[in-house]
């Protein structure tokens, strides 16, 4: 390592060191000695592989000694793969707070690269056998070799660094492209980070050209050293498709991934367009251009406030949302072995397939009809056959979870159940009626919950025997795939009732927030905030397109593109109540009323209600008042006790609204812009928690 590099390493004393462990396998057939690599950081599968400085050279010396036997024909091919269930997950991020200056980013990028260009210049064949999760610098050393396997069991793959604000700077924005074209390189490289981080599994990944063989996960090194035998023996010829390096194909392919990446940040986040020059220049470049080229890129982003942001949230999905501030003491959580779901609609099926799914307990759904009811559990059976049909779930896994959903016209099947959770229209009158009902044949310690979106949990209860065990629960659409659970406690909810419902939504898999009993809670009042801005400045004549520049980077899509999601109706009825509750500074618009009216799905120019005397502001003062807004409503609720403290509104809005994950959701946007110190004073994190420190 350089001086530089030797620094980085010793001040991050705090790195998890994978270690390159090798040993000699015997290829069948005669095909020689095999020196495979196992990448081992000495820990079980909770903990994966990463790459901090002293495992880059630790691969490094290690591939050192491996090209000197191969020179002196010891050895015939040379493997790496990794430990039980994991391949290696990239470079340790945790160790970014100890890069304080762009020369130490750079020499991280440099070593990285080569390491990894020692291993493409071995003299003899070298093979990953990719045989668990991979991302980042995991998937980029599989990509140094010269043939890749792949396990049909892979769980996870990808090059997410776009979504955290960097690139895939030890080799991906060259090597992919030049492997399987630009096309297919720009889905792993931009679409699917910019689409919430979405993840290839093992088929996928084969599917598209990144390895060349797949084995079952059972003897999949068995089968990869076999395979690798036949290659180096040549029994085998790896054949792969013709890389299309048409200049228009490949730059329209570019020009694609742009579209994408203007609509998800609004050119606020620099790291895909990053990746996107890279890519772009690969067709061309030669191996040594390119990877300087991405050492610049790495060294920039790495000094950047973006990446900061990115970590902050990963940081808040991966710790803060494991322990929950303010839940109650876990051990007094009361155990749960069947549930009752008030309503057979389609939230209270979603609830119903999760529950069953997740907590494996009985489950039984009411309604006031058979019909109503027949058709909540069919929508059960057929999402569980759907997932047969795709190969994600056995049939027998199918059978077993479909047969703890069963409906009734009848409540009695409450009887003995521990946590019963409403999911009727959201109208306070109904849902009291309900849970007087329930509370009729249920057990005192009983938890009742609520899945209302914005109603008092408080005045829910208050009419109950027992309202002490009443509690919030409020899912966010579509059920199975947002993260977010916020759980509301009311006024005399007690700890056990309330350590049940957080037991209950880890057992859900959920990301839980603690949250004060007020209108619209967390998400719902600051999306109520925004878009009421964000509507007002519209009604008040500042076009759509100037609105929408405005506010982009903030939410993951433009605000009336969101409102045709949520729905109108769903729309208006939190602006109402939102209004109701605090007045003014919740905008009603009367537009937003025309199309409710005019029953439209969607938003519609046409119904655009022109005001009187327009004023059209300027993107700057479009988006300082609608940042303003949200910084003015988020010091309210943290005056009030709504949220437990920022990093809660920011792990909320990133797990509920989608909020941009290298934005760090909002407050670090509202402190990076200015914007918190003007508003409120003073910054709403830490310096240094979510940006570069000064």
């Amino acid at each position: 390592m350089t001086a530089t590099a030797d620094k980085a390493a010793a001040e991050f004393t705090d790195e998890v060191v994978t270690k390159a462990l090798v040993q000699d396998v015997t290829m069948p057939g005669g095909a020689g000695t095999l020196a495979l690599i196992t990448l081992d950081n000495g820990f079980d599968h909770t903990k994966p592989n990463t790459f901090g400085p002293t495992t880059i050279a630790g691969i490094a010396e290690v591939v050192a000694r491996l090209a000197e036997r191969a020179a002196a024909g010891e050895i015939q091919a040379v493997g790496i793969t990794g430990k039980p269930f994991i391949f290696a997950v990239g470079a340790d991020l945790s160790g970014v707070p100890y890069v304080r200056a762009r020369e130490q980013a750079l020499e991280i990028a440099r070593a990285g690269h080569a390491a990894y260009a020692q291993i493409m210049d071995l003299p003899v064949p070298t093979f990953a056998f990719v045989n668990g999760a991979a991302m980042g610098g995991g998937v980029e050393i599989a990509l140094a070799c010269d043939y890749r396997t792949i396990s049909a069991g892979v769980p996870a793959l990808a090059l997410p660094e776009a979504f955290l604000g960097l690139v895939p700077g030890w080799g991906g924005c060259y090597l992919l492209p030049n492997l399987i074209g630009a096309a297919k390189a720009l889905t792993v490289i931009i679409e699917n980070p910019m689409n919430t981080n979405r993840m290839l599994k093992g088929p996928q990944a084969f599917k598209l050209g990144m390895a060349d063989a797949m084995f079952a996960p059972a003897d999949f090194l068995e089968s990869s050293v076999a395979w690798a035998a036949k290659v180096v023996s040549g029994e085998i010829t790896v054949e792969r498709p013709a890389v299309d390096r048409d200049e228009t194909a490949w730059n329209t392919a570019v020009a694609m991934a742009k579209g994408l990446v203007d609509v998800k940040t609004g050119g606020k986040s620099p790291a895909p367009y990053r990746a996107l020059d890279l890519v772009a220049a690969a067709r061309t470049a030669d191996r040594a251009t390119a990877f300087a080229a991405e050492d610049d890129a790495l060294a920039d982003l790495l000094m950047g406030d973006e990446l900061r942001a990115g970590l902050y949230s990963f940081d808040l999905v991966q710790k803060r949302a494991k322990r929950p501030a303010g839940a109650p003491d876990k051990a007094l959580a009361r155990p749960v072995t069947k549930v009752g779901i008030v309503g057979a609609g389609l939230m209270a099926a979603q609830l119903a397939l999760l529950f069953a799914k997740n907590m494996e307990v009985p489950v039984v759904m009411t309604d006031l009809d058979q019909e109503r009811v027949d058709k909540g559990v069919a929508y059960v059976t057929g999402q569980l056959a759907d997932q047969v049909t795709k190969g994600r779930m056995s049939q027998d896994t199918a059978n077993k979870i479909g047969a703890l959903v069963t409906g009734s016209t009848s409540k009695e099947g409450f009887a003995d159940a521990e946590f019963v959770i409403e999911a009727v229209f959201e109208e306070i009158g109904v849902k009291k009626q309900v849970f007087a009902q329930v509370e009729e044949v249920v057990s005192a310690e009983c938890v009742l919950a609520s899945n209302t979106s914005s109603l008092s949990i408080t005045e829910m209860a208050a009419d109950l025997a027992h309202p002490e065990r009443v509690v919030g629960f409020h899912f966010f659409n579509p059920v199975a795939v947002m993260p977010l659970l916020e759980i509301i406690p009311g006024e005399k909810t007690d700890d056990a009732a309330l350590a049940t419902a957080f037991a209950v939504g880890r057992a859900l898999k959920k990301t839980t927030i603690r949250v004060k009993d007020s209108a619209s809670f967390i998400v719902n009042r600051l999306l109520g905030r925004f878009m009421g801005e964000y509507s007002r400045i519209v009604d008040e004549g500042t076009p759509v397109a100037v609105a929408d520049q405005a506010v982009a980077g903030i939410a993951p899509m433009p605000p009336f593109v969101l409102l045709g999601l949520v729905g109108p109706a769903i729309a208006l009825h939190n602006s109402e109540t939102l209004h109701r509750a605090f007045g003014d500074r919740f905008y009603v618009s009367p537009s937003l009323k025309a199309l409710v009216e005019a029953k439209k799905a969607a938003y519609d120019p046409a119904l655009q209600i022109p005001p009187e005397s327009p004023v059209e502001l300027s993107v700057a003062d479009a988006r300082e008042r609608v940042l303003s807004a949200i910084c003015e409503e988020i010091g309210l609720m943290l005056k009030d006790g709504v949220a437990q403290a920022p990093m809660d509104i920011d792990l909320a809005m990133i797990t509920g609204a989608g909020f941009q994950f290298w934005n760090g959701g909002i407050c670090p946007v509202l402190d990076r812009e200015g914007i918190s110190e003007k508003v409120l004073g003073t910054r709403l994190l830490p310096p240094g928690a979510a940006s570069v420190p000064a």
